[in-house]
């Protein structure tokens, strides 16, 4: 049984990664009670102590807007607690497993990013996060950076679908941008194409873009999220999704317009294509509406 440290225990990734991983090996969960980021001392000391032999850092900053004012908060979650994960897990001979985002890349391409394309994030979130990578790829050689976009699952505080369902029981219209393009990724699934990468092998040291298939833009994830929803019960008063421009929808920090990820590297690797990203949310709303359902009774 492999010793395995989990960041970001409590976050909706990495409650479904403690799913993923159980029998797989000896799993140490921490949140910012246990590690906080922001305290490169404290990482130390648990790494340390506990001698992992893989570290899956799911743990980020992730308040794309809040960031363009909270610059130092997101460089020190984003860029410098991964270079120091990096460099103590390069001392301790650990595989390093490590989360980033397509808001890595502009947006000004129109067909979906490689793991080649040249990175050039237009938000302070995104260039936290690059810096990231950066910092990750110069200190451990054994590392495997995951790209992933539009994350969402059933575990967690926030994300879209949690937000669209609150919203769509509560008001009759809603406007949604409609010209930013991406691709919904359950993070059920990424849980499970982590956990098929690990140990990362030799082979599979390097970056990956792992997302659900298809395409669609917020509008179009949001009017799917109500499709789905009201077949499977949850209470909706929405009528009306009304589509915007970004302009119309003016937000502090800049997004891509189009960020969808080539999966064609990660499906070589693990023999598989990603299913689309529609069957992924009906299984993550099914699982949603499980919960609420025993929370009632």
């Amino acid at each position: 049984m492999k010793r395995i440290l989990l960041t970001g225990v409590n976050g909706q990734l990495g409650q479904d990664l403690q799913g993923t991983l159980a029998g797989w090996g000896e799993v140490t969960g921490t949140g910012r009670e246990q590690m906080d980021l922001a305290q490169p001392a404290q990482i130390r000391h648990v790494i340390e102590e506990l001698k992992p032999e893989v570290i899956i850092n799911t743990a980020a900053y992730t308040a794309v807007d809040q960031a363009e004012t909270e610059t130092e908060k997101a460089k020190a979650l984003n860029a410098i607690a991964p270079s120091v994960i990096a460099e103590l897990a390069q001392q301790q001979g650990a595989a390093l497993v490590h989360l980033s985002t397509d808001y890595v890349f502009d947006g000004s391409k129109n067909t979906p990013y490689t793991e080649e394309d040249t990175p050039n994030p237009v938000s302070v979130y995104g260039q936290s996060k690059l810096a990231g990578e950066q910092a990750v790829r110069a200190n451990c050689d054994r590392h495997l950076i995951l790209r992933t976009a539009w994350v969402y699952g059933a575990c967690g505080k926030k994300n879209f679908v949690k937000t669209m369902l609150r919203v769509g029981a509560e008001r009759e219209e809603l406007r949604v941008v409609a010209d930013q393009v991406g691709t919904p990724s359950w993070t059920g699934e990424i849980a499970s194409a982590i956990t098929q990468l690990l140990p990362p092998n030799p082979n599979l040291t390097g970056t990956y873009h792992f997302t659900n298939s298809g395409v669609a833009s917020w509008y179009d994830f949001a009017i799917a999220i109500f499709e789905e929803a009201q077949q499977l019960g949850f209470p909706l008063k929405v009528q009306r999704v009304v589509p915007l421009t970004t302009p119309e929808y003016p937000t502090p920090a800049q997004r891509p317009p189009y960020s969808v990820l080539s999966t064609q590297k990660i499906s070589s690797a693990l023999g598989t294509r990603p299913s689309h990203w529609r069957q992924g949310l009906r299984k993550m709303l099914k699982e949603l509406y499980a919960q609420q359902q025993e929370n009632v009774g």
